[in-house]
């Protein structure tokens, strides 16, 4: 019969798509991870991996046996957490997943919550684009995820907790004026590279379907090629709330004005559902003061 180790590894196998970031993942050596999934293989019978040089890719036998593991593995988790809170254990361990153009704006008044909301709280904070959260959300690797809306997956709830606008960040020796995202001209836009979905949301505002442009890792680099005159940026307001640099002209759009919703995420099967709404609800008391 299959453990659960092996169905562990083989999802952390179909995550990294290679043995040596799927050992190091799970906290084993690339030889134990290698058996089990072989050990897997032979129990079912079937061949779930074809290895190469390259990395690992898995059949598509393998695919669908991961996705079946990802559940598995949350169920075991929410089994644990189930039973830990039972128990009245002190310590509460909360693994949240927060997308970058929010951790370094969020965060710092997060925390005072998370502490008052959770006594005795062992945080674990992952910071990542949406899709990789949200399967590891999905897989019972992450308690919670905090992201843009939409938030996507089967057996997943999500709470809005409040709208940050687009700003329109210009060189200020420079600005540019446009009432509306669909104004600004497409050969001075700067956006994150793909994957980050805050580079989807500005496409969207902008209705435009695709740009083919360089993409910045980080709304830090974004800010300071606005500000070396290397073109314009939607910024969201959270962020600008932070900016203070004489070189960047900021402007809202006239109404309705571009945003995104961000929103709080768990599993529905999750036992700290309760807590995780309470959690949920203080942010958006917060964010209305």
């Amino acid at each position: 019969m299959p453990t659960l180790r092996q169905l562990r590894y083989l999802a952390a196998l179909a995550e990294h798509g290679h043995f040596g970031r799927a050992a190091a993942a799970c906290h084993v050596t690339q030889p134990a991870l290698s058996m089990q999934i072989k050990e897997l293989e032979a129990e079912l019978d079937l061949p779930l991996v074809e290895r190469g040089r390259a990395g690992a890719v898995l059949t598509e036998e393998g695919v669908e046996l991961a996705e079946r593991a990802r559940a598995l593995n949350a169920g075991v988790k929410d089994l644990e957490d189930f039973a830990r809170a039972r128990r009245g254990d002190r310590a509460q361990r909360l693994a949240l997943g927060i997308i970058p153009s929010v951790a370094p704006y969020l965060l710092p008044r997060l925390l005072p919550l998370l502490q008052a909301a959770i006594p005795g709280l062992d945080l674990k904070v992952r910071e990542t684009q949406t899709a990789v959260l949200m399967a590891e959300l999905a897989g019972g690797e992450l308690d919670a995820v905090i992201a843009a809306l939409p938030l996507a997956g089967d057996g997943i709830e999500a709470m809005a907790l409040f709208e940050d606008a687009f700003l329109l960040a210009s060189p200020a020796d420079d600005p540019v004026a446009a009432a509306s995202p669909r104004d600004l001209p497409a050969d001075r836009l700067l956006l994150l590279e793909e994957g980050h979905c805050l580079r989807d949301q500005a496409l969207g505002a902008c209705e435009i379907s695709d740009l083919s442009t360089f993409g910045a890792t980080s709304l830090t680099t974004l800010v300071q090629l606005v500000a070396h005159g290397q073109g314009v940026t939607l910024l969201p307001a959270m962020a600008a709330d932070d900016l203070a640099d004489p070189r960047i002209a900021l402007s809202r759009f006239s109404d309705p004005q571009p945003s995104r919703t961000i929103a709080l995420a768990w599993r529905t099967a999750s036992p700290r559902k309760r807590q995780l709404k309470g959690l949920a609800a203080r942010i958006v008391e917060q964010a209305a003061t």
